[in-house]
């Protein structure tokens, strides 16, 4: 399907499961795990066998080849820079550093971990959706990626960050002209 001239349609997939993912854990550059290589191997063909954008960590590269995607790194759709809760469970830390959690929880601009705070994050991703060229373009990418693309779109603000769930392989189908951007659904 070709996009009028001047429409930008982006299909947002989120990489398949990981060890992280079932242990809700702030992940790390992690391959898939078997189910999530099956489920994704499973949708193989579906998005067409072209170059799709990709995050360059493991899970995302391993999601697009079994998807049969041909990979087009673009290191600006990495995950959110987790710092040293990387490879960490929510509960871990939450025992650990609960006054941290809660403060990067609350605050879009916090980063106690020593990464990338949510007020970055969403900065990244509005400079992302602002360099798309109209056509269309298939991103395989993370969970946090995918919801900070959906609060950009909305125009929501940065704490609704919080309220979009984004499971493995997921999509989000974005469509934008002149720097506006509508939230539609996959085909």
């Amino acid at each position: 399907m070709t996009a009028p001239s001047g429409v930008t349609r982006l299909l947002l997939v989120c990489h398949a499961s990981t060890q992280a993912t079932v242990r809700a854990a702030f992940p790390s550059d992690e391959p898939l795990d078997g189910r999530g290589l099956r489920q994704a191997a499973g949708l193989a063909g579906h998005f067409g066998h072209g170059p799709a954008a990709c995050a360059a960590e493991l899970r995302c590269t391993q999601t697009a080849t079994a998807l049969g995607l041909r990979i087009d790194p673009d290191p600006l759709l990495a995950d959110c820079d987790h710092g040293r809760w990387s490879g960490r469970t929510l509960e871990e830390v939450e025992a650990a550093e609960p006054e941290a959690l809660a403060a990067w929880l609350t605050d879009p601009g916090a980063a106690p971990h020593g990464g990338e705070s949510v007020a970055g994050l969403l900065g990244r991703v509005a400079g992302w959706l602002s360099n798309r060229a109209p056509g269309r373009t298939v991103a395989i990418t993370h969970p946090s990626f995918i919801r900070a693309a959906v609060v950009h779109a909305l125009g929501a603000p940065a704490p609704a960050f919080w309220r979009v769930d984004v499971a493995p392989l997921a999509r989000v189908a974005l469509t934008g002209r002149g720097g506006r951007w509508r939230l539609s659904y996959p085909a």
